[in-house]
């Protein structure tokens, strides 16, 4: 393989399911939205133009919400791995990773790191089945090219 080589991985199948969700989401909340009209009698609420605003904002901030979940993705090149989750992304070197798993049950990637750290990787994901497994093999190679060669300094070879 190149030296320029980039693995970029996103998960499928969650985002076909959310960019789905979300209009559903919204609609379903302006239908609630219309159907709230007079006054309840036990209790005496009125619903008016404000609640009915309010109740469709709550549904585009709730599909708005859900949209996080796309955001997760992965790019690994010969620097390293760069890892977006849903607030924050990790950078990280190919030697403090120190193996690629992905354990039976669990749902999705995490990276073990040399200091005993875990990096979930949420663009990997057990429901993405084949897609999944296929983003696990190229990394997991990836990560033996970039660690297998000992550098100069770990190997106390003289310059």
């Amino acid at each position: 393989m190149s030296g320029d080589e980039v693995l970029r991985v996103r998960p499928r199948r969650i985002r076909v399911m959310v960019y789905i969700a979300a209009p559903v989401i919204v609609l379903v909340f302006v239908g609630i939205s219309f159907s709230l009209r007079g006054t309840f009698n036990e209790t005496g609420a009125a619903f008016e133009t404000a609640d009915h605003v309010a109740m469709i904002m709550l549904g585009v901030l709730l599909a708005a919400g859900s949209l996080l979940l796309t955001l997760p993705r992965l790019e690994a090149d010969a620097t390293g791995v760069r890892v977006r989750n849903l607030f924050g992304t990790t950078e990280l070197p190919w030697p403090v990773i120190r193996e690629v798993t992905f354990r039976r049950g669990a749902p999705w990637v995490t990276l073990d790191l040399q200091d005993d750290d875990l990096v979930s990787v949420l663009a990997i994901q057990a429901a993405d089945k084949e897609h999944a497994v296929q983003a696990v093999r190229a990394l997991r190679a990836m990560h033996a090219r970039h660690t297998a060669a000992p550098s100069k300094e770990t190997s106390g070879a003289p310059e």
